[in-house]
C-alpha cells in the first residue's frame, strides 16, 4: 500500500473477484468477497492509490491478435547507454516489454512479431542503435506460465488483517 504493508487476505478476495469478474461492478464485487461495497470501494481505492492495481483494461493476447511470432532477445549495451536504448526500445511497436538485468547481458526485451520475417526486422533495427554491442534471441515455441500475479499475492497475504468477518 501506500506505507508498503502488505496486502491482507481483503485485498487479495477483492483481485482475485476483479480478475474472475473483470466487467462487474463494485456491488457485485462486494456480494462476490462478502463485505459492503463502501469497503470494496475503499480498498480498491486504495490499492489504486498505493499503485498495485494499475489498470482495467482488457487483457490481449498478441498472437489471437496476429503477432504469434514471439522471442526474447537479451542486449548488451554500451556501458551508460541505458536511457539511449530506453528511447530507442520505445519508438519499436513490436517490443511489447524490456528489463534492465543483471548477468551477462544488460537489457532483456519481450518482442512481439506477425512472422519471422517480421521478427527479423525487429532484431535488425536493434543491431542499427549504435548503443547495442550484441544480441542474442531466442523464439518462444509456446507459453508455460502466462502472466500472473494471484498466486503469488495469495502466498504473501497476511492472514487475519482483513475487517471482513470471513477473513479474520
Amino acid at each position: 500500500m501506500a506505507d508498503k504493508r502488505a496486502l491482507d487476505a481483503l485485498d487479495v478476495a477483492l483481485l482475485d473477484a476483479l480478475h474472475a469478474h473483470p466487467r462487474a461492478g463494485m456491488l457485485e464485487i462486494a456480494r462476490l468477497v462478502g463485505v459492503a461495497r463502501a469497503t470494496a470501494t475503499a480498498r480498491l481505492q486504495r490499492l489504486e492509490e498505493a499503485g498495485v492495481v494499475t489498470g482495467f483494461g482488457p487483457d490481449i493476447d498478441v498472437a489471437a491478435a496476429g503477432f504469434g511470432v514471439q522471442a526474447f532477445v537479451t542486449l548488451e549495451i554500451a556501458q551508460g547507454a541505458l536511457e539511449e536504448v530506453h528511447a530507442e526500445l520505445a519508438a519499436i511497436p513490436g517490443i511489447l516489454e524490456a528489463h534492465a538485468t543483471t548477468g551477462s547481458g544488460d537489457v532483456i526485451c519481450r518482442v512481439a512479431a506477425s512472422s519471422h520475417e517480421a521478427l527479423q526486422q525487429i532484431l535488425v533495427e536493434l543491431n542499427r542503435s549504435p548503443s547495442v554491442v550484441r544480441s542474442t534471441s531466442v523464439v518462444a515455441l509456446s507459453c508455460v506460465v502466462p502472466w500472473r500475479t494471484l498466486p503469488l499475492l495469495r502466498s504473501e497475504a497476511v492472514r487475519g488483517s482483513g475487517r471482513a468477518p470471513g477473513y479474520r
